[in-house]
């Protein structure tokens, strides 16, 4: 037997820069799709700690956030994530514990533990390269304190961020996520927007290993896909290629601005590298509203997910905010079957 409930959908945005725009232009557009956002009923609205990468304008997350949620109401805002190897505790504490005060129970931490770079950018971001990955446990627990009521004799304390119990989020694409976020109790992200191999192993994990805990007394699993909706299923296979090819870019060691769409992929990469990029970006939902309606629904009937988070690298800012209200109207069809028994 079944019991149905609807599922929330929620936006990531890496803030794109396709070519012939700078990151002023991605910042106005970032603004305006989370304002559309929040009237088109999103849960939240996310954004990604990338660095040393043209086509990404999101580095200073925070602060990019602090402007997100300055220009809107209601809707939640978060990081999608926040790369802590690059970061000290401390210093998120205190940048996540200020937006939250400036906007009170609207904000999410959510924290990655790759560094979202290259190992040049890593010395660059003044962090060292050996054992900070192995140090994320103690992190994200050193986080959770600042976020917590004061202890006696806690002599460090985050202000602001002491006592606003912030809610953390962790983010992954592999199972070392899954297994600390079941641990901890906390909700999880899995990002098969980009790396789907181990998604179905680390749902399974998070929710057969999860330890309720103060801040979550059941599981709670979000998953990260893309999303490209269009008037006609044509249309959106164009958008979506210059996803696909800024993929074949990375591939190729030459990250860039999002390019714009083609008519013909077919002609831009090998066999090999369209297997690699058909791999990397196969949790992707393309196509008219009732395609992307039957995706979505299918990517929940295999996963359980109780949210989706809509990444859409999509080149025209029309046409984005276009693909985005499309998924949105969606949202009340969309069903998790939790199996009971």
């Amino acid at each position: 037997m079944s019991d149905k409930n609807t599922v929330p959908l929620s936006v990531l945005d890496l803030a794109p820069v396709p070519q012939g725009a700078d990151p002023a232009r991605a910042f106005q557009c970032s603004l305006e799709l989370a304002q559309h956002a929040e009237k088109w009923g999103y849960q939240r609205y996310w954004m990604a700690e990338h660095h040393n990468m043209t086509g990404i304008a999101s580095a200073a997350t925070s602060v990019l956030l602090g402007y997100i949620a300055g220009g809107t109401k209601t809707i939640r805002v978060g990081s999608g994530g926040v790369m802590l190897p690059n970061h000290s505790p401390l210093v998120i504490a205190e940048q996540f514990g200020t937006l939250a005060t400036l906007y009170p129970n609207r904000v999410d931490l959510g924290l990655g533990r790759a560094p979202g770079t290259d190992q040049r950018t890593m010395i660059a971001l003044r962090r060292h390269l050996s054992g900070e990955i192995d140090n994320f446990p103690q992190d994200v627990q050193e986080l959770q304190m600042y976020f917590g009521d004061v202890q006696p004799q806690q002599a460090v304390q985050a202000v602001p961020g002491q006592g606003l119990h912030v809610p953390i989020w962790l983010l992954g694409s592999s199972l070392y996520s899954a297994q600390l976020a079941a641990a901890l109790g906390l909700p999880f992200a899995f990002a098969s927007h980009f790396a789907p191999d181990m998604l179905y192993q680390a749902l399974a994990i998070y929710r057969s290993k999860f330890q309720p805990s103060a801040q979550l007394e059941k599981p709670h699993a979000m998953v990260c896909i893309n999303a490209i909706a269009a008037d006609t299923d044509e249309e959106a296979r164009r958008m979506f290629t210059s996803n696909q090819q800024q993929f074949i870019n990375l591939r190729r060691g030459m990250p860039g601005k999002l390019p714009a769409p083609v008519d013909n992929i077919e002609s831009l990469w090998s066999a090999q590298e369209r297997f690699g990029v058909d791999n990397a970006l196969r949790m992707s939902v393309v196509g008219n509203k009732e395609s992307v309606r039957q995706g979505l629904q299918n990517i929940l009937r295999e996963t359980e997910a109780d949210e989706l988070m809509i990444n859409g690298q999509i080149f025209d800012h029309q046409a984005r905010l276009h693909s985005f209200e499309i998924v949105s109207q969606l949202q009340g069809e969309l069903v998790k079957e939790q199996r009971i028994g």
